[in-house]
């Protein structure tokens, strides 16, 4: 039984893995036979240090009045650090860091923040992490940045999804308020001037809702849209779409609903936008229970589809800055909209004409789509696929026939990944039944692929499931080299999309109402199930894992079913009680819409039911974590070592709710693959 705790300056406890990645992969044609080896025992030139290495991150981007895109980049290899870098003039230089060392440009807004800057023209207006102030700073990077809002000693008051509002010269952003209240603080949307003078507490625009996102100015700055919702709800369950009128004063003298508050119909819009001709389009689940692109027609507030598919055209709003469309520039005299959408498991980039009966799909490479960002003469596209990790395209259009003339990656999470090319296990998507008879759940399937190995012929692999967190959200089918180090292994790996997920429209998603821990984790053993009725895996060694609710899935797969071998939970959820008193105020209410009741609680609670754990279990925790404190994993450590159970902990200091230190990334892989070998892979790993 072990338990560590990692501080960040240690890193002598990680096993021996090379700190430099090779750059001499073994090719396929560099042997003439194949090695016969056991499934997991094969070796890998994709190392924890490579995939570490890998684990860069986007967290929005925007078009300067240059027309170069500047993007938000996490780096672990400076401690998770964010940092803002501008596309270089000419492909193949190096991207130009903006923000200064001792910054970093993050908001912890609703705890998991997103939007943390805004562009217009050479300005910049960003979060800093460490105080969480506002700051104002020139796109040219000698500058230094200027604080906007006041310093309140601690980092008490965080800001986000901003926009400028030029009218009045100001910055208008939702404000997440803790200096009277630390676990339920108040929201606002709030206005910062911009002018050199003396700083002042930011003025007031909205209040009175739980929760606001998406503040958005119209061209003239005359109108500004807004959405909000109220608890008990999730943004994805229920919300509202505001629209508010500006005085000459700047203040909001008027306002009206424009979707979300009929109570006889149950929407969520989500993604308000104004066309440069001060049209507004947003995205909404009406009727149909897909999100899809509406327009607002002003003079009878009425709102009329765009174009309807059982797609979804936006995601669940748990980061603030989510872009999934925007406005190309006429034709002709038409209107463009170029959105993404989602449907089937993968993502579609299309084209929509106000004369188009339906979208005109633009031929990319990338089958998953995050965010879309609107350039001079072209537009950039946050994606990925099963044969490119999480990049960033700038993209040319032909500008009669709207088809693709040019598509250009100009960053990647891994811009060495082709090295590994020949090692590339591709997913599968694959569709199988759930305990309810008639219906199907959904996973992505990777088979064991390394070209220099292949195992003895009446072995089959073991399996790592993951089941995703949220639970609100969805694992997608794109190049991930911490899946590659799996399978690159002879590891088989599924990502399960339970019922629950998004992805799929709400009646899916609302599969999960008040049966978290029934029918995810029912789900998950289906698709074990299913892997190894078809021949796909090994029934004897069969493993899971997940990150927040995918642990809490984990714990409970582990605690109420057997089918499972061994387990590992990353900051994962063992006591729901525990987790609903001391929850911060965006997901305060979100576990009592899943779990039900009291006596739900107790008997979902994987705490509850230590001598239920038949198997080991491997956890891993952050220390700074205010989503799931390291108490739960604490308590499920101590409970199973108390029974004699094969049980490890490792801690991680100066780690939140998600791991962005390198070291730490790659440590928590290098110990799970060592945890499962030993217990129940029955070999050796190679490296």
């Amino acid at each position: 039984m072990l338990k560590f705790t990692l501080k960040s300056e240690r890193r002598t406890m990680a096993s021996s893995v090379s700190s430099s990645v090779s750059k001499e992969v073994p090719q396929v044609g560099d042997q003439l036979e194949k090695i016969t080896a056991p499934y997991g025992s094969w070796k890998s030139p994709i190392t924890a240090d490579v995939v570490s290495g890998a684990s860069k991150r986007i967290g929005g981007a925007a078009v300067d009045d240059s027309g170069r895109l500047i993007w938000l980049e996490s780096r672990p290899s400076e401690s998770g650090r964010e940092v803002l870098v501008k596309e270089p003039e000419k492909l193949g230089e190096e991207p130009i860091d903006i923000t200064p060392k001792e910054f970093s440009v993050r908001t912890t807004a609703q705890e998991y923040g997103g939007g943390a800057f805004m562009i217009s023209g050479d300005t910049i207006v960003f979060s800093n992490f460490e105080d969480q102030r506002l700051y104002k700073q020139s796109i040219n990077p000698n500058s230094s940045p200027r604080p906007l809002t006041p310093d309140y000693g601690e980092p008490l008051v965080s800001y986000a999804d901003g926009v400028f509002d030029l009218r009045f010269n100001r910055y208008i952003a939702v404000r997440e308020d803790r200096r009277n209240n630390s676990s339920s603080p108040t929201t606002t949307i709030v206005s910062i001037g911009l002018e050199e003078k003396a700083i002042e507490d930011p003025e007031v625009l909205v209040e009175g809702s739980d929760f606001y996102a998406f503040p958005r100015v119209d061209p003239k700055g005359k109108r500004i849209a807004w959405i909000q919702w109220h608890h008990p709800n999730m943004p994805w369950d229920k919300s509202e779409l505001w629209v508010g009128y500006l005085s000459e004063n700047g203040k909001i003298n008027k306002r009206v609903c424009v979707a979300g508050c009929d109570p006889e119909l149950v929407e969520s819009p989500t993604e308000p936008k104004w066309s440069s001709e001060g049209e507004l389009f947003f995205v909404t689940d009406r009727k149909s229970g897909f999100w899809n692109l509406y327009k607002w027609f002003e003079a009878d507030n009425e709102a009329s589809p765009v174009y309807s598919l059982n797609a979804e055209f936006s995601r669940p709003l748990w980061v603030f800055g989510i872009n999934s469309y925007g406005f190309l520039p006429g034709h002709q005299g038409e209107n463009y909209i170029l959105c993404s959408y989602r449907q089937h498991g993968r993502s579609y980039l299309g084209v929509v004409g106000d004369t188009q009966s339906s979208p005109s799909l633009l031929d990319i490479p990338f089958s998953d789509i995050d965010n879309i960002t609107i350039g001079k003469h072209c537009f950039y596209v946050e994606g990925a696929s099963a044969f490119h990790p999480p990049s960033i395209a700038r993209v040319t259009l032909e500008e009669k026939n709207l088809k693709v003339v040019e598509f250009t990656i100009i960053w990647s999470s891994s811009p060495d990944i082709l090295t590994y090319k020949s090692y590339f296990s591709i997913p599968r998507l694959i569709e199988f039944a759930t305990e309810v008879p008639g219906e199907k759940a959904y996973a992505y399937f990777y088979p064991p692929f390394n070209p220099l190995y292949h195992s003895c012929e009446d072995e089959k692999p073991p399996l790592l499931l993951e089941s995703h967190g949220g639970p609100t959200d969805e694992s997608r089918g794109i190049l991930n080299l911490r899946i590659q180090y799996w399978t690159s292994r002879g590891w088989a790996f599924v990502n399960v999309n339970y019922g629950g997920s998004s992805g799929y429209g709400r009646d899916y998603r609302e599969r999960l109402l008040r049966k978290w821990g029934i029918v995810d984790v029912n789900d998950c053993c289906s698709c074990a199930k299913y892997l190894v009725d078809s021949g796909a895996v090994d029934a004897e060694r069969l493993c899971i894992s997940g990150e927040s609710a995918g642990g809490y899935t984990t714990l409970a797969a582990l605690a109420f079913r057997d089918t499972f071998k061994a387990g590992a939970s990353l900051y994962g959820i063992a006591d729901l009680r525990m987790l609903s008193a001391d929850m911060h105020k965006f997901e305060s209410h979100y576990i009592d819409n899943l779990v039900g009741g009291e006596r739900d609680y107790y008997e979902r609670s994987p705490i509850n039911f230590v001598e239920k754990f038949y198997c080991p279990i491997i956890l891993f925790q952050g220390l700074d974590d205010k989503v799931v404190p390291p108490i739960q994993a604490r308590k499920i450590y101590e409970a199973l070592k108390e029974k004699g159970m094969p049980v490890a902990l490792i801690e991680y200091e100066g780690e939140q709710h998600g791991f962005r230190k390198a070291e730490n990334i790659k440590f928590t892989l290098e110990q799970q693959m060592l945890f499962f070998a030993r217990l129940v892979g029955r070999f050796e790993v190679a490296d």
